[in-house]
């Protein structure tokens, strides 16, 4: 077939390609310029990543396109990123892009192509049963990032290969090796939001919010009786789960439990009040179901919280249209609003939502 391979220059893309060179599929690269931070201030970009893309497809003798899309990543993934800290929620960019910017932009330029399936270096399977497509976890449980692929609908899903589904990463870097790719092999991995680069992202949010100084104030730390604590720097700085930075003392350590954005308040508690034993989730997405309401009633799934969640043994129930409530058998910690629950059934994803 011919195949349009998204293209970061990194070792997981490259062997992609190689891979897919190897099962005789035509293929073409595309590498999107999503977000270049010195470009505005015109003190020179860093984009050796798309250098080193064009040099892979040079050696494997295929076609290299390079795709500006930064004005809509702009509008749609990082203006996404700031307003949801803005409304005190922890956001998740890359469930976003995934399907609204990445896959979209990819079966846009695959039309335009010729192509019949797109490719990605994700380390995800994708099976198909009783006429649907859905992802199943990867070979490789560290790297595994089905996690974030749950919001992929299934007209994209079905045009998908993950050529590095069913390896461990270090055999993919070994194959690099092997192949003389050193320069990619031992490229140090990043596993930052790809849009904050050499800072946090607290220091991005105020280089890019307008009258950040207005928007952004002193408030208080509170307990839960409304007792004060302490003084934050502003309510976007902190995360649900948080113990470290908070520069309160206490006789016990203490963590954030809330955020009240409309306060400018932060409660903060113990570890133990951080248990919760039920979530709403809302905008829910489906794999393995064409409906939520073909979920058989307290269907028991393991549900994971954040990356690299172990996952918790729950019950989902309907509660809305696209709206579940998960109730887990033992308390989880550090439920925060704006992440994304994500249900599986064994290894296969069923679907996810956003935490509310």
């Amino acid at each position: 077939m011919r195949v349009l391979l998204a293209m970061s220059g990194g070792v997981d893309s490259s062997m992609a390609a190689h891979l897919l060179k190897e099962e005789g599929h035509e293929i073409i690269g595309v590498t999107f310029i999503t977000y270049d931070g010195k470009k505005e201030d015109k003190t020179g970009s860093n984009l050796d990543y798309i250098n080193d893309a064009r040099q892979i497809a040079d050696e494997l003798n295929f076609k290299h396109y390079v795709v500006d899309i930064q004005e809509n990543f702009k509008q749609k993934i990082i203006a996404h990123f700031i307003d949801e800290y803005m409304l005190g929620r922890t956001p998740n960019p890359c469930v976003v892009c995934n399907p609204a910017i990445k896959w979209k932009t990819l079966i846009e330029y695959a039309d335009e192509f010729d192509c019949e399936r797109i490719a990605t270096g994700h380390y995800a399977v994708i099976n198909n049963e009783n006429g649907r497509c859905f992802i199943t976890e990867a070979t490789d449980d560290w790297k595994d990032q089905s996690y974030f692929l749950w919001r992929l609908p299934q007209e994209y899903l079905k045009r998908t290969l993950f050529p590095l589904g069913g390896y461990l990463k270090p055999d993919i870097k070994k194959l690099a090796l092997e192949l003389g790719f050193d320069n990619i092999s031992n490229k140090k991995e990043s596993y930052d939001i790809c849009f904050i680069k050499d800072t946090d992202y607290r220091e991005f949010i105020k280089e890019n919010t307008p009258d950040v100084e207005k928007k952004i104030k002193e408030g208080n730390f509170v307990d839960k009786d409304g007792k004060i604590l302490g003084k934050h720097n502003g309510f976007p700085f902190y995360t649900i789960g948080q113990r470290k930075g908070l520069g309160v003392a206490a006789a016990h350590p203490l963590y954030v439990l809330n955020i009240d954005a409309s306060k400018n308040e932060i409660i903060l508690g113990k570890k133990e009040e951080l248990a919760q034993s039920k979530v709403i989730i809302s905008e829910v997405n489906l794999q393995k179901f064409s409906n939520i309401s073909e979920i058989p009633d307290n269907l028991e799934v393991i549900t994971k919280i954040r990356y690299k969640d172990k996952g918790a043994i729950s019950n989902m129930k309907i509660i809305g249209e696209n709206k579940i409530e998960a109730t887990f058998l033992s308390p989880v910690y550090g439920l925060a609003p704006g992440q994304s629950a994500v249900f599986y059934d064994g290894n296969d994803l069923i679907g996810g939502g956003f935490i509310n």
